[in-house]
């Protein structure tokens, strides 16, 4: 266990902030993608971007709704290593009997195919994330795959749904710190940006790796 020298208000901050490192590689990782001015697209692949970003956007409405109301209570009412052991056995028993019945030809193949519908849909299951012990990907990925949607197409839109989710959470986390009366130490102001720096490099690795092995396997060892 690494244990932290910083002050309470700056430790629950940090555990949310330090994930903006994750977001930066995922947008460096699927910045063409992601980008409606590149120049290497062609014009229907431009159009075809800005209809992307519009239904990651109406995917988050549900979680930062519901992430101003219940976020401070859930921390304070739920979070609890029994909630959290026991919101990881679920999620890992619903991936592998998901993956054991799921049918061979998903309805949606890739992102670009995600309609407004099951965006809304997708975002809905991203508020199971406010419950401790549950994985915001976790959760968005299992959704994705129980309305038809392909595993990389689905870990893809989860990746997106993100970037505006966690910069969003983070934003809100910096207002609370700031406006908490305590102070950051130049240690403490150290700590987080090795800690972003760190979760980007570590972040750049794995979620190219994870697209790799989704496309070829099941999210079935992941339940395990």
């Amino acid at each position: 266990l690494v244990e932290l020298k910083v002050s309470e208000a700056f430790y629950e901050m940090f555990q949310v902030v330090i994930q903006l490192g994750a977001i930066g590689a995922v947008i460096v990782l699927f910045f063409h993608k992601l980008n409606p001015f590149a120049p290497s697209k062609t014009q229907i692949q431009k159009q075809d971007t800005w209809p992307l970003w519009f239904k990651v956007i109406v995917a988050v409405l549900p979680s930062a709704v519901l992430g101003l109301l219940l976020d401070d209570w859930m921390d304070a009412h739920l979070y609890h290593y029994a909630v959290v052991a026991v919101t990881l056995v679920i999620y890992g028993v619903a991936f592998i009997f998901m993956e054991q019945n799921r049918k061979s030809t998903p309805k949606i193949a890739d992102v670009y195919g995600i309609d407004y519908r099951t965006a809304l849909l997708i975002g809905a299951f991203q508020c199971l994330s406010l419950v401790p012990g549950t994985s915001r990907s976790g959760a968005t990925i299992l959704g994705a795959l129980i309305l038809g949607v392909s595993r990389p197409a689905g870990a893809e839109f989860s990746f997106f749904l993100a970037i505006p989710t966690m910069l969003g959470a983070s934003g809100l986390k910096l207002v609370k710190f700031m406006f908490s009366g305590v102070k950051a130490t130049g240690t403490e102001i150290g700590v987080l940006l090795i800690g972003c720096v760190v979760s980007f490099l570590v972040s750049l690795l794995v979620i190219r790796k994870l697209m790799e092995f989704v496309r070829k396997r099941s999210f079935a060892p992941f339940g395990y």
